[in-house]
């Protein structure tokens, strides 16, 4: 049986309709005595930008709680998701281990193994062995969800995501920074290139913490130059 190793796949599904106009617009709500329909005539697209930045840079951030944004993951280990489901100002919904028998299996390959031709040859035949044994399992009529305990953390799994876009600030602020588990820095990075587009002035400084200021891991060594750090997202922002 041939093994295959699973890929990152990042898809926005769906997200507010012109997310920066409705956070400028619930901003402006908690400064003004005006009713509302009066309010959104006094907001244009030049104001909008600039009451969003400084939003952005005050830490303001509850209005931004405001803009939603669906999106979906595949290529992802259960390792990863265990990480990612702990950011609980949010909505999951992920691939049932209980339900699902898996025909075809893909495995997620840590880099450091996967830079190795026989390393990585040994880790995707020690994850078949373990599939090998949840499948046996299900063939001698054991449950999906009883036979499921044998899959390693490696077995790929899919998630959709929902999220507003205060809380995917945040997830890019722990998630970017280069102390995070790889994987998981890795989705972080795809989806802020995928969504950076529709409301760049509320993801201009999205990153981690190095970007606009100091280091929020202090008392541990950073594998990168800060310098570098920001110059990466620089681009990334740009591309």
């Amino acid at each position: 049986m041939e093994v295959e190793e699973a890929k990152l796949k990042v898809r926005l599904l769906v997200h507010t309709p012109d997310p920066e106009q409705v956070v400028a617009k619930a901003a402006k709500l908690c400064y003004s005595d005006s009713d509302i329909d009066e309010l959104f005539k006094k907001i244009g697209k030049e104001d909008q930008g600039k009451f969003i930045d400084m939003l952005v840079s005050r830490g303001h951030l509850s209005p931004i709680e405001h803009a939603n944004y669906t999106i979906a993951v595949e290529g992802i280990s259960r390792a990863c998701s265990h990480e990612l489901v702990r950011h609980r100002l949010a909505s999951y919904s992920q691939q049932s281990q209980r339900y699902v028998e898996y025909k075809n299996p893909r495995f997620v390959v840590p880099p450091d193994i996967g830079k190795d031709t026989k390393s990585k040859k040994m880790f995707l035949e020690d994850c078949l062995l373990q599939y090998k044994k949840y499948k046996s399992h299900l063939e001698e009529g054991k449950k999906a969800e009883d036979a499921r305990f044998l899959l390693p953390n490696a077995m790929e799994t899919k998630i959709i995501i929902t999220m507003n876009a205060r809380e995917l600030l945040h997830v890019f602020r722990l998630r970017c920074c280069e102390r995070a588990q790889w994987e998981i820095r890795n989705m972080a990075k795809e989806i802020l290139k995928l969504i950076y587009p529709t409301a760049p002035n509320i993801f201009k400084y999205a990153g981690p913490s190095c970007l606009r200021g100091a280091c929020s891991e202090l008392d541990q060594k950073c594998p990168r130059p800060i310098p570098e750090i920001r110059e990466e997202f620089k681009k990334m922002i740009k591309s």
